[in-house]
């Protein structure tokens, strides 16, 4: 998808972007497979192997430990760059889902920008949902945050047998 949108993002920051997205993403994914820590392994293997040629000197174990830092510091960015577009992409993806669906509370777009106390307060409440969709006979039947508070406004607003006084909502 290319950038449509009226903020335009300059041609040479974008190319210099795709070339280090394509890199990473390359790199990524060829760390992620079996052949690359088959590579690892028989390096390992060879550096332990040498290591009586070399009378197990400090030169001979600088050379693993250098090594491995210097490939565990760069993977560490590269990785971390790649899963954050892929965080990105995700997160909008459920945000699309999110707008598109009637039934679905608006709310919850952006929900990754909320501190983990208002998530860990969000939770309790799908907790919550969550019992009540137990509960349910009928599978299909769906709760969303927007019913419950309705269902809990008007729990709040009459007793059986009695109206209470009810409160304005901002509808009103």
């Amino acid at each position: 998808m290319r950038n449509n949108n009226r903020t335009k993002i300059p041609k040479s920051k974008l190319k210099v972007a795709r070339l280090y997205n394509n890199f990473s993403s390359k790199v990524t994914r060829a760390a992620g497979r079996p052949m690359a820590l088959i590579v690892a392994f028989l390096v390992i293997l060879i550096w332990a192997v040498t290591g009586p040629i070399f009378n197990f000197s400090d030169t001979w174990q600088l050379v693993i430990n250098t090594g491995t830092t210097i490939i565990t510091f760069l993977m560490v960015f590269i990785i971390q760059q790649t899963q954050n577009k892929d965080t990105t992409a995700l997160q909008l993806k459920l945000n699309e889902l999110i707008a598109c669906n009637d039934k679905a509370s608006n709310r919850l777009i952006d929900i990754e920008d909320l501190t983990e106390e208002e998530l860990l307060l969000l939770k309790k409440f799908y907790i919550k949902l969550a019992d009540l969709a137990e509960k349910e006979t009928d599978i299909f039947h769906s709760h969303s945050l927007d019913e419950a508070e309705r269902n809990n406004s008007t729990k709040r607003t009459t007793v059986p047998g009695k109206k209470l006084a009810t409160k304005k909502t901002k509808a009103e």
